[in-house]
């Protein structure tokens, strides 16, 4: 079909049709004329009532592979004029291989009647029209379809120019057909999809789809009403879903929003049940972070509720590092007065210038075990505690742990071993030393290795009282340690020494027995330090070992018997004190 109309009809071509005077290509297509498809053989009318599920298949097929095998096979011989006298025996024979591909024989009559004879087409000088149905399969096929023309059902024909009318405007498609399924529906936007079957839709349906039907072109099946009932039955289960798991979604989240914002935090009541448990809080641990560490344990419901009730205590500031024991199920408030509470707090306190000895035994009682088991472990363990290289490089030591449990709060609640509160504690001391180049410090001190700084510091501790005695005690024994000492000839002398070696704190013992004890920390008998620490120093000792006072202080006494300690430089004044200190005490 051409933009002038169909091809052969009962009326001649307009001058003005470019094609007017063709007699095919270069005068050799036979004059057209009113024949039927090919050969004139008699078709069959195709109805689409009548259309079989086999023949709509091979319809499909047949109207786009014969237009195909047309325009490949045989394009070039239709267009090109060197194919004018292409033969009509080899026509055939590729005609019928084409039938025999195709499963439909084609008639002779293809041949007398669709060519003229010379390989020429006879009638047909242009491609059918892809939108024309009727144009389309008689041209593409022989003797299976009906020709139309000259029945109530051609097209009219063509027209001069000047007397042609504009084409009238195609009848509507139905709704359904003139809107892809993502556009929205006849209810007012509403997708297809959901939109449900009226008596229309549903008659619709039950037709089946032929020739007429535009919706027959793609060879899509009949539909039913119970299939796109169904279909709707579970758009609308789908849609009720979403919205009530939508709805629901927003309410819990509505509803944690306004309890996390405006609610009270989760909390128990009530002091808690029979059950304990022991806690270790860090060192630096916040409200928060307790309040984590309490929720985890079972011992209050919310860390919320813990922070409120520590930020409305006003003595909350003092819960401190260590264990505690405590109850499960507690309310926030009860947690926090409990903590505050001495009995529950499972811990082991190390003071500054406190000896192992005295630390084993708190961690004893602690742990609930027998008297002794801590300082076994210490003895028999101490190298796997963590001690730093340097220490313990002295066979004459008593403790290799001793100044190594630095002073603070350990946590040790029953169930615990000995070997881990030890280990805190070696690992705080670490810590703090650390912090200190020991190294150089000792070099500038003149003293051996930092095992000694660490020495002389205890030594500091347990004689002095405040931090300027510290620095003067400190002074003191650098001058005694002095080759050029003339004064105590490389002698301590300190009184603190012999009360470790006994075990003791204050002894009353005669000069005559001091003298004649020879043990390695008897800084009476023997020169120079002793063989390691005699306690733990603070860290408040130990930053006035490393920054001693420069005076010439080379004597000490305190003339109160007790904390008030006063210093000499020479011996007089050394005896002047003496006899104030005999005054004191009624000596």
């Amino acid at each position: 079909m051409t933009e002038y109309g169909r091809g052969p009809g009962s009326e001649p071509w307009h001058p003005e049709d470019p094609l007017y005077g063709d007699g095919g290509w270069e005068g050799q297509q036979a004059p057209t004329g009113h024949q039927p498809a090919y050969g004139g053989q008699p078709q069959h009318p195709h109805y689409p009532q009548q259309q079989q599920p086999q023949q709509q298949e091979y319809g499909d097929w047949h109207q786009g592979q014969a237009q195909q095998y047309d325009q490949q096979q045989y394009g070039q011989q239709q267009y090109d004029p060197q194919y004018q006298g292409y033969d009509q025996q080899q026509y055939a024979d590729q005609g019928q291989q084409f039938a025999h591909q195709n499963q439909q024989p084609y008639h002779e009559g293809y041949q007398e009647g669709g060519w003229d004879g010379t390989g020429t087409h006879a009638h047909v000088p242009y491609a059918a029209d892809p939108g024309d149905p009727y144009g389309q399969q008689a041209a593409a096929y022989g003797a299976e379809q009906p020709d139309f023309y000259g029945t109530p059902d051609a097209y009219p024909p063509p027209e001069p120019p000047a007397r042609r009318r504009a084409e009238p405007e195609p009848a509507p498609e139905p709704e359904s057909e003139q809107k892809p399924d993502w556009d929205p529906g006849p209810d007012q936007g509403e997708h297809a999809f959901f939109a449900g079957g009226g008596a229309e839709d549903d008659e619709d349906d039950d037709e089946p789809e032929g020739r007429g039907d535009r919706r027959g072109r793609g060879g899509k099946g009949t539909k039913t009403k119970k299939g796109k009932k169904s279909r709707n039955g579970c758009a609308c289960l789908v849609v009720v879903l979403v919205f009530g798991g939508g709805v629901a979604g927003v309410g819990y989240f509505g509803y944690d929003y306004y309890q996390n914002r405006y609610g009270a935090a989760p909390d128990f009541a009530g002091e808690g049940t029979k059950q304990t448990v022991s806690v270790e809080v860090p060192k630096g641990s916040g409200g928060a972070a307790i309040g984590r560490l309490l929720k985890d344990a079972g011992v209050v419901k919310s860390v919320d509720a813990f922070v409120s009730a520590f930020t409305n205590n006003p003595e909350a500031g003092g819960i401190q590092a260590g264990a505690y024991i405590l109850k499960k199920e507690m309310s926030a408030k009860n947690a926090v007065e409990m903590m505050l509470d001495p009995k529950s707090q499972a811990n082991v306190m190390v003071t500054p210038g406190q000896r192992n000895v005295a630390v084993y035994k708190i961690i004893d009682a602690k742990l609930g075990l027998a008297s002794g088991a801590t300082r076994k472990v210490a003895e028999s363990d101490y190298k796997t505690l963590g001690l730093p290289a340097w220490a313990n490089d002295n066979d004459d030591i008593k403790d290799p742990l001793e100044g190594f449990l630095f002073p603070g709060t350990y946590a040790a609640a029953k169930g615990m071993k000995p070997a881990a509160v030890l280990k805190s504690m070696v690992a705080h001391a670490n810590e703090v030393y650390g912090e200190y180049d020991l190294d150089a410090k000792a070099k500038a001190l003149k003293l051996e290795n930092p095992l000694q700084v660490i020495t002389v510091a205890s030594l500091v501790q347990a004689e002095g009282k405040t931090h300027d005695d510290y620095r003067k005690m400190a002074e003191v024994v650098y001058n005694r340690l002095k080759p050029t000492n003339d004064q105590t000839n490389q002698l301590l002398q300190f009184d603190s020494t012999f009360n470790y070696l006994k075990g003791e704190s204050k002894i009353d013992i005669s000069e005559s027995e001091i003298n004649s004890n020879k043990d390695p920390y008897n800084t009476y008998t023997n020169k120079g330090l002793t063989p390691g620490p005699i306690g733990n120093p603070g860290e408040d000792a130990l930053k006035a070992t490393m920054n001693p006072t420069t005076d010439g202080w080379i004597y000490f006494v305190a003339t109160d018997g007790e904390s008030n300690t006063e210093f000499a430089k020479t011996y007089a004044d050394f005896q002047k004190l003496k006899d104030k200190f005999d005054a004191s005490t009624g000596n």
